[in-house]
């Protein structure tokens, strides 16, 4: 989600290319015994895959000044028949010299955008074979381990054959009420794709032939080339989408989903009817009135704002039955030994601390750890209507603080006015009497209100398992075009582990469990990289085997907080991490354009986000 597909070659919309400049880059250490570091016994090696700008440009372009644009740059390239393979030997020589070897090794990332292989022809569109072939060339002339990663989610967007795809809504997720989205990511066309799986869909129809067809090419490589390709990450981050892509992950209020488009719809009341099989089934368990099924709707309406024709078309963040309590607190002497949740004075379950705040992290100088965040989902279905008080309490010392307090409104189906009010504890210290304790409660807004809707709940079922069943479809693809399973990883988001963000907008959870056909990939970005909740969550999902195809700990503030974020990741049995981002793209072609993911671009002049700092723990952590 902090990233955008880093391959220029693809990605001419972005304008400027982001800066680095790789003169003088420090010599590595050698092969040390960095005996500070704890090595779990009888481990294959871990692979650090960096994502590379500019993989593909050659050095008779790198050195041409004559040449200004960077697709004129790559136009010669190609016309050459040369890949940028010394420029990316030169750089990952730099972070490990000699050739991957030891409990760490140094490959990198190489990343097709499916959807980006097609050229016109004629009237018709067609995979350039040639285009596959000039990637995979890397694969060849690189001696290193690779991770390959098969793009086809929103940020595939950047190919000719975009605009024909835009232009047919059958291709494209809508909002409920009925438009597709036009979205963006720091000037980055972003493409929702439908997430349904129908291959007479062309969207899918390209995907697939895509995939099938690098397949055949990566299978025509030679043995000896095919075993460099450690892992293959599919598709990309898939989830549902939403507007303001940018900084709308933690909308809550006025909340707009996907996908209403007839075709998700129908496969919806599809689903609802597997699910309780008759109408009488569904009316009993929901109690909301509907003929038969092809006449409910997929809720998509705010009782608070818009007429409704049933109770079942209400939609919120809230409209599943779960009000989210959270916020952030820093305790920098650990004094805070736990947190609960009280509803009306009632123990109601602990309060999962340790979750990412980078933008806590960002703008309070104080907090010196992203891991500040806490959350908890509070099931208020078998609450009566009324007014009710919310408190999280700390526990210190076997004494108990107030965190935070907020009363909610439980409203009927009918809005009747309510009376009455739960009661809280009472004569609870502050704890911001503890010394350095800071605090603040995002969620829920005072005095909320909520209406449950079986249906709303349904609906965001339904949202899930769409997405699940992509990933499901992709791989099976996959797999079934001849890729070999043991190499199979999704690229995926987890965005429960930002306490901030609303998971309702990407339903992305059904594919982080580990009870999956494919190996778990995920996405690691702040404080996630190093994060007691992450590991608490791989230990209850039984993930296994996993990687981490992008990963920045985007943190400044505490020396050693990268070697750490990457000993972690080796310790819980990750196979692969892809730390975002390198670039070998000269200055010349870089212009002045400036964008939030520039922050993130790795090497010893980048002060953003401590980008030197990990650069520096990359050459240190490959030096074992």
């Amino acid at each position: 989600m902090n990233r955008f597909p880093v391959d220029r070659a693809v990605s001419r919309n972005l304008g400027a290319a982001l800066a680095l400049c790789l003169v003088g880059l420090p010599a590595t250490a050698q092969k040390a015994n960095l005996g500070h570091i704890e090595t779990p016994a009888s481990r294959p090696p871990l692979i650090l895959a960096p994502s590379i700008e500019g993989a593909q440009l050659c050095d008779q372009a790198l050195k041409d000044a004559t040449i200004t644009q960077l697709d004129d740059a790559y136009a010669l390239c190609r016309r050459r028949k040369q890949n940028g393979a010394p420029a990316v030997r030169r750089l990952l020589d730099t972070l490990e010299p000699g050739g991957p070897r030891g409990q760490v090794q140094v490959g990198y990332t190489l990343t097709l955008q499916l959807l980006a292989l097609y050229q016109r022809k004629g009237n018709q569109w067609a995979i350039d074979t040639h285009r596959i072939d000039e990637q995979l060339s890397l694969i060849r002339d690189i001696d290193r381990p690779v991770v390959l990663y098969l793009a086809a989610d929103h940020f595939d967007s950047v190919g000719p054959l975009t605009d024909d795809l835009l232009a047919n809504p059958q291709n494209i997720m809508a909002l409920s009420d009925g438009k597709p989205l036009t979205l963006g990511y720091f000037g980055y066309r972003i493409a929702p794709y439908t997430l349904r799986t129908d291959e007479s869909i062309p969207v899918n129809h390209y995907r697939y032939e895509a995939l099938r067809t690098v397949a055949k090419r990566v299978e025509a490589l030679p043995a000896k080339v095919q075993k460099r390709i450690f892992a293959i990450t599919l598709a990309g981050e898939l989830h549902q989408m939403f507007p303001d892509f940018e900084n709308g992950m933690g909308t809550y209020q006025d909340i707009h989903v996907t996908d209403y488009s007839p075709g998700s719809v129908n496969d919806f009341r599809a689903w609802l009817s597997r699910k309780y099989g008759t109408i009488a089934v569904f009316r009993e368990k929901t109690g909301l009135d509907y003929a038969d099924f092809g006449t409910i709707p997929a809720p998509g309406r705010d009782i608070r704002r818009e007429h409704l024709a049933n109770f079942g078309e209400h939609y919120d963040a809230f409209a599943d039955g779960m009000l989210p309590f959270s916020g952030w607190l820093s305790d920098p002497q650990h004094q805070v030994q736990k947190l609960t949740l009280y509803v009306d004075g009632q123990a109601a379950g602990a309060v999962p601390r340790g979750l990412n705040r980078l933008d806590v992290y960002r703008a309070v100088e104080a907090v010196q750890d992203p891991n500040v965040g806490y959350r908890v989902d509070y099931d208020y279905r078998a609450l009566t209507p009324g007014r009710h008080v919310a408190q999280i309490v700390a526990e210190s010392a076997s004494s108990q603080y107030a965190v935070a307090e907020r009363e909610f409104v439980v409203m009927g189906r009918d809005q009747k006015s309510i009376s009455g009010r739960g009661k809280p504890l009472l004569s609870l210290k502050n704890v911001k009497a503890l010394a350095g304790v800071q605090t603040w409660l995002d969620l829920p807004k005072p005095l909320q209100d909520v209406y449950y809707n079986p249906l709303a709940r349904d609906w965001n079922q339904f949202r899930a398992e769409q997405v699940r069943g992509f990933m499901a479809h992709f791989y099976q693809v996959a797999l079934d075009a001849g890729l070999p399973a043991s190499k199979l990883y999704s690229h995926q988001i987890l965005p429960r582990v930002n306490s901030s963000w609303n998971p309702q907008l990407f339903a992305a959870d059904l594919t982080l469990q580990g009870d999956l056909p494919w190996k778990q990939g995920i996405n690691l970005y702040g404080g996630a990289t190093d994060s007691d909740w992450v590991r608490q969550f791989i230990a209850a999902h039984h993930i296994t085997d996993y990687g981490v195809p992008e990963f920045n700990p985007q943190q400044w503030k505490r020396k050693g907080a990268h070697l750490a974020a990457m000993q972690s990741q080796y310790a819980n049995g990750a196979r692969f991490i892809s730390p975002y981002y390198f670039s070998v793209v000269p200055d010349r072609f870089k212009g002045g354009a400036s964008h939030g993911v520039n922050r993130m671009e790795l090497g010893p002049k980048n002060p953003q986000d401590g980008s030197d700092q990990f650069y520096q723990a990359l050459i240190t952590f490959a030096a074992r």
